[in-house]
């Protein structure tokens, strides 16, 4: 299972290749596609990034909804539709979708923040305001989060 940790920043050169983080592509190494799968995030302004093995847990659990649903549907063309496949270079760099850098509003860096089995990019700026969000948020309930299921960990 891949896992996705810490945060780098890398830029964006003019053909719009970005050298995804070499931590990432080491997490990588075991799936059946040389790349990653990218999507724009339903919760946050950023891109959302996995390997092929998440993208079909995902494409599984989408199966597993009433096939004539509306709710089906509409996960099925957001998630899967609005899926790039990007494959790795010599170097490991992947173009990034200007649909999707655009969204963002992303022109010459990115930021790449792990997130266990999925990974995050991000225009520098929105995630700076993100991240003081995140840690505020987290120390105000950092006495939910559990671990192994443990009450006094």
């Amino acid at each position: 299972m891949a896992l996705f940790l810490s945060t780098f920043i890398k830029k964006i050169d003019k053909k719009g290749r970005v050298s995804v983080p070499a931590q990432f592509r080491t997490a990588l190494t075991e799936e059946s596609f040389g790349g990653i799968i990218v999507y724009g995030s339903f919760i946050n302004g950023c891109i959302e990034a996995c390997g092929m093995s998440r993208i079909e847990k995902l494409s599984e659990g989408i199966d597993d909804l009433d096939p004539f649903s509306e709710e089906r549907d509409a996960f099925a063309t957001a998630v899967l539709g609005g899926s790039f496949q990007l494959q790795f270079d010599s170097e490991g760099r992947v173009t990034l979708p200007p649909e999707l850098t655009g969204q963002i509003n992303a022109k010459e860096e990115v930021v790449f923040i792990g997130k266990g089995q999925t990974f995050e990019i991000w225009e520098p700026e929105a995630f700076a305001k993100y991240s003081q969000n995140a840690r505020e948020l987290a120390s105000k309930n950092r006495k939910s989060l559990r671990l192994g299921g443990r009450k006094d960990a």
